[in-house]
């Protein structure tokens, strides 16, 4: 991951800490949107042990870009990522079975995640096979999809109250984002 994500990531998730959003505060999870979709993107931090627990593909919107994540939106039926950071809720099974429902924590930016139904989920068009035969990481609607094999224990080590960072070097949001600047 880029230093710029991570302490992006670390100064965001301070400012939630301070205002007493996360539950469990020792998992920090940034996917780093400024990788190319081939690239294992998706950080699952262990705080307290300084370990990297999970590093992962992980998809993009639709809308957002093809290999590379480039445009962004926060608006209903946009099929694009939401930058900003997030705090991790509940679980449900849905359409792609067990999926994790995330709360957009950065105003303008990714707070209509919840009624988007951008949620993290496994998905079939994000494996390493798709590597393997030259193709970059299928892409969601919005969601930050995951690996099907991988996507149960992604859930249950962040659900219920986790941070998750999603970072581009988007100049609009590094530059408005309340949190980073609040």
């Amino acid at each position: 991951m880029s230093k710029a994500a991570f302490d992006f990531a670390w100064a965001g998730y301070q400012y939630l800490l301070e205002h007493n959003q996360l539950k469990k505060q020792h998992i920090l999870s940034i996917c780093d949107f400024s990788q190319s979709s081939k690239k294992k993107r998706l950080y699952i931090i262990d705080l307290d042990k300084k370990e990297l627990l999970i590093n992962t593909w992980v998809a993009h919107g639709k809308n957002s870009g093809d290999e590379f994540a480039r445009q962004f939106s926060n608006t209903p039926e946009s099929l694009q990522s939401s930058l900003g950071f997030y705090v991790t809720s509940g679980t449900y099974i849905g359409k792609h079975g067990l999926s994790l429902r995330l709360n957009g924590a950065d105003p303008g930016f990714n707070d209509q995640a919840y009624f988007r139904t951008i949620v993290i989920h496994g998905a079939s068009y994000v494996d390493e096979a798709r590597l393997k035969s030259g193709m970059y990481m299928g892409r969601s609607w919005g969601c930050p999809a995951v690996s099907e094999k991988e996507s149960a224990r992604i859930i249950q080590t962040i659900k219920n109250g986790t941070c998750l960072f999603i970072y581009h070097p988007s100049r609009n949001y590094l530059e408005k984002s309340k949190i980073l600047n609040g």
